[in-house]
């Protein structure tokens, strides 16, 4: 059965423009300016303010007055001429000098090159005695490092590759005595399969004495336990004194656990974190600013403006004119809108930055992360009126310069709890007590989740013990066992 009826329904909708803001405003500087760039290539009514010394003072950026919409030709039905015509007024860009000095901002986007960790081995290998087929497997092993400095493939899989995508038919042992030629490769310990392995190879290419010895013995002999810090196992195992055990420790622990870090020409793509604010203080008071590089100078191409006001002035319009400044219509648009999301990004960066900074001023003036207050989305969406989603995407991807290192901003959010004298801290105060709690501690002896509890209640803060658990593991601090030392 048919029916028909009416219901009404409230719905709000974004539009493009907003939801395109919305975006613009979740990027860092470095992604920002890069989608700048694409904007410039595809609007070419859209011009940077380094070219505005070719602008006449007739032609302004754009102006919103209601004086522009009357009495004015219609192309059309929908496109107004002056609209896109400038009044007399001065635009900004030409009331600024460029007379910055050496020690101003910097605003290109640093590039590094260098040769590749591959490239780097590779070029090793031709001071060795190779043949054509131990070669190619050389090559194919060197390749197959990552970024550690490890082989994480099976020696049959390398062997199956090699016949399937080089066309070298080789065995296991074959590829295990190239495996060794690698293993001489610097960085000491770079073609390990495994850990035990890469710690061995490091400690075989030491000046031998009792310590390195004893370490290789350890190693080779007995990883597991020593692992597990099973100290009294191992010192029962090789028949040692607690010192001698104490210094092969020593000798391990100055090993390189992933020798492929420490290449430092590395050609892996590195992300320059580039800092959208700074906090400086002068005075005894903070100062924010925004980089320079979230704040372009963009101005409409003169041409398009000249374009659309010889349109006005002709008499006799084609339709291919029409259709042409239909074009430079949307252009226009176009290089309109984004002129005014990128002032409204940066107010609403600024004022989202200068709220947090607010809140969190002791904070700021001190360095001490004790001071930072409980803080949540909604306790600065409430301060600057604006959405939590909104503070969410300025907070996720932004990074601020401090006198006391560069942070990322949603590190300053944090979830509160109550101390014992009714009092709300923040749970970043608590863990920063326990972080300190913990580099105190007697390494022969470390506390264990339990013991860091009732140290905590002690000094006021009620927590669970498998919240302690939580707070260590979010720190990267392992359990007591793996913590004790000798």
């Amino acid at each position: 059965m048919l029916k028909q009826f009416l219901q009404f329904k409230l719905s709000q909708k974004l539009s493009p423009q907003q939801i395109q803001l919305m975006k613009l405003i979740q990027l860092p500087t470095q992604a920002f300016e890069q989608r700048l760039k694409q904007e410039m290539e595809e609007n070419p009514a859209l011009e940077t303010g380094k070219e505005a010394d070719e602008f006449d003072d007739n032609f302004d950026e754009f102006d919103n007055s209601q004086d522009d919409y009357e009495d004015n030709e219609q192309i059309g039905e929908d496109i107004n001429v002056d609209e896109y015509l400038s009044d007399d007024d001065i635009p900004d860009y030409r009331t600024q000098v460029s007379n910055y000095s050496a020690d101003d901002e910097d605003r290109d986007i640093p590039f590094a090159a260098g040769t590749s960790f591959t490239q780097y081995l590779t070029a090793q290998l031709n001071t060795f005695r190779l043949s054509d087929d131990e070669r190619d497997i050389a090559e194919f092993l060197v390749g197959s490092v990552d970024e550690s400095g490890y082989i994480r493939r099976s020696l049959s899989d390398i062997t199956d590759d090699l016949a399937f995508t080089q066309n070298v038919f080789t065995d296991e042992e074959s590829i295990e005595k190239v495996l060794h030629v690698v293993h001489q490769l610097d960085p000491a310990g770079v073609g390990a399969r495994h850990l035990q392995e890469c710690l061995s190879i490091q400690l075989h290419r030491k000046e031998k004495n009792p310590d390195v010895e004893l370490a290789i013995e350890i190693i080779d002999n007995a990883f597991d336990q020593f692992t597990k810090k099973h100290y009294k196992k191992l010192i029962q195992k090789f028949d040692i004194s607690e010192l001698q055990l104490k210094d092969a420790i020593d000798e391990i622990e100055r090993l390189n656990p992933k020798p492929g870090g420490s290449y430092s020409g590395n050609n892996r793509i590195v992300e320059h974190i580039v800092p959208d604010f700074a906090i400086k203080i002068v005075d005894g008071e903070l100062e924010l600013t925004l980089n320079g590089r979230n704040a372009p100078e963009l101005h409409v191409s003169r041409e398009y403006s000249n374009m659309m006001k010889g349109y006005k002035e002709a008499k006799d319009k084609s339709k291919s004119q029409k259709d042409a400044v239909m074009f430079i219509k949307q252009k226009l648009d176009a290089a309109k809108w984004f002129i005014e999301a990128i002032k409204q990004r940066q107010q609403t960066l600024f004022v989202t930055m200068s709220a947090i900074m607010h809140y969190q001023k002791e904070y700021f003036l001190t360095g001490d992360e004790r001071k930072l207050k409980p803080m949540i989305l909604k306790d600065i969406a409430d301060e600057i009126e604006m959405d939590v989603s909104t503070v969410s995407r300025v907070a996720n991807s932004k990074y601020v310069d401090t006198p006391y290192g560069t942070k990322l901003i949603k590190e300053f959010f944090s979830e509160s709890m109550t101390n014992d004298q009714g009092e709300e801290v923040s749970t970043r105060e608590i863990k920063k007590i326990l972080e300190t709690v913990i580099e105190e501690e007697n390494k022969r002896k470390p506390l264990t989740d339990e013991k860091l509890a009732s140290i905590l209640l002690e000094k006021g803060y009620p927590i669970a013990r498998r919240t302690i658990a939580k707070y260590r593991e979010q720190l990267d601090i392992p359990v007591a066992r793996l913590r004790k030392k000798i």
